[in-house]
């Protein structure tokens, strides 16, 4: 067997053309699809990151009616025995208590229905974290009239500002990202944008009676820091729910669609408002490790009682989310499939020109005694080599493309981020990490090779030799 492989190892260097032709075919093949799947998993991941992990949680502990009729009259109350208990979990990152509902929120002539969240400030730091979402800057027509007058900014620059009128920003990068600045422009040009647009915002203290309210929402009801929104809802057990809060700050969330209706208020603040006695809704929970979200799930409701709580995954929580993400899942899946296919062609028509041009070869070897079997397992070893060599240097090449999109994710900016959040979607497309997919992908193509093996071993087992010896 050693021998044979040796032999089919030189035969591939023989025409070196023919090898690499067939190998590029599969290195191709194998390259874009390792990074086309990369890039739709780490969106799934980011999509999952930013609307799960930054909000909802990966479970939530709910009154067990709760789920089917989310309504106040489902709350429960939260001890420390309760919370002691869920963070005995080892796959607990962090648990924090919740009060959410429904309410109109009003601002002058402007009316609009929100998402009411009741949160502790100082918890919810390690999980949505409002405060480091606070907007720093906004781009104002007075912001930008002052730094065209300043005359120290490039025109260019500003007229890319004036398109983005309005805009609020919590971080310098994300100023750098949306006027398209290189590093040299961003270091000259941001401290100089910044001290114009800089603007100062609040976060709550534990028992404030203010409220944050999402970037979107604020610009609908035009209203900012230090005015006073009125809210109307109904409250626990049917209570009637009014109240006039003034905003301590703008927060720009990253899902669209919660920066169109969310506003943070305090536990205490919501609890009086809703006419709650104590009483929160949900204990939101993010993991340590997201792989492990069914074993947890499991895990808590084994710990808890069966018939005051139950444990919902995101999944249950936003079924919506589950089902965009599979039915994108299913079209990338496709797309790879007919990627596949034409590669297969192409490797399939290599292995047709490679008979064709061996078959006098195939002739007289076997003219001068070598077995029609021997001959076809050469040419089959022949055949996986060439498949290992493409399939591994597609892989090896594809890993820096992934580290760098992993660690630096590719961030649309201008109109193109419009376009991604006018969608519903943060305008980010990272990379995934090397997970079961990058060596499926692999196999696959090996599969395929092998599938491409039957036609030269069939040829070579019914070959008629003197046919093949004279052409």
């Amino acid at each position: 067997m050693r021998e044979l492989v040796k032999i089919a190892w030189r035969n591939l260097w023989r025409n070196k053309k023919r090898t690499l032709i067939t190998a590029a075919s599969i290195f191709f093949a194998i390259f874009f699809a390792v990074i086309m799947r990369s890039f739709q998993l780490g969106t799934y991941g980011h999509m999952i990151k930013q609307s799960i992990e930054a909000y909802s949680g990966y479970l939530q502990v709910q009154n067990p009616d709760y789920y089917d009729d989310p309504s106040l009259d489902n709350s429960f109350i939260c001890t420390p025995e309760l919370m002691d208990k869920i963070n005995q979990a080892t796959n607990i990152k962090v648990a924090v208590p919740r009060i959410e509902s429904f309410a109109l929120a009003s601002f002058g002539s402007q009316s609009k229905g929100v998402l009411i969240s009741g949160i502790s400030p100082e918890l919810e730091k390690d999980l949505s974290n409002p405060f480091h979402k606070l907007v720093k800057y906004q781009f104002t027509d007075e912001a930008i009239a002052n730094i065209e007058k300043d005359g120290k900014v490039p025109a260019s620059i500003i007229t890319q500002m004036k398109t983005l009128k309005g805009a609020s920003f919590s971080s310098e990068a994300r100023i750098e990202l949306d006027l398209n600045l290189s590093k040299a422009d961003s270091k000259k040009y941001i401290p100089i944008i910044t001290a114009y647009t800089g603007v100062q915002m609040n976060y709550l203290t534990e028992n404030d009676n203010g409220v944050l309210i999402s970037d979107k929402l604020s610009k609908y009801l035009n209203a900012g820091m230090g005015d006073s929104i009125v809210l109307l809802g109904q409250g626990y057990q049917g209570m009637s729910a009014a109240g006039i809060f003034p905003v301590r700050g703008i927060v720009k969330i990253p899902s669209p669609e919660l920066d169109n209706k969310l506003i943070y208020m305090t536990l205490s603040a919501a609890n009086t408002f809703l006419s709650l006695n104590g009483r929160i809704t949900s204990i939101a929970i993010n993991l340590k490790d997201s792989h492990e979200m069914t074993d947890t799930q499991k895990e808590l409701n084994n710990l808890l009682p069966e018939k005051d709580y139950v444990v919902k995954n995101w999944e249950e929580i936003i079924p919506t989310m589950k089902q965009q993400i599979e039915g994108d899942n299913k079209s990338g899946q496709i797309f790879l499939g007919i990627i596949y296919f034409i590669v297969f062609f192409g490797i399939f028509g290599t292995v047709l020109m490679m008979i064709a041009e061996r078959m006098r070869e195939f002739g007289m070897m076997v003219a001068i005694g070598m077995k029609q079997s021997k001959l076809a397992l050469i040419v089959g070893i022949e055949m996986i080599f060439m498949g290992i060599i493409g399939a591994l240097s597609g892989m090896l090449v594809s890993v820096p493309f992934i580290l760098y999109g992993y660690y630096h994710p590719f961030r649309f900016s201008g109109n193109m981020a419009k376009i991604f959040e006018d969608m519903g979607f943060d305008p980010v497309m990272p990379m995934a990490w090397f997970d079961p997919y990058f060596f499926i992908q692999g196999l696959i193509i090996m599969v395929m090779v092998l599938l491409a093996c039957y036609f030269p071993v069939r040829s070579i087992m019914k070959m008629n030799v003197m046919k093949a010896i004279h052409g």
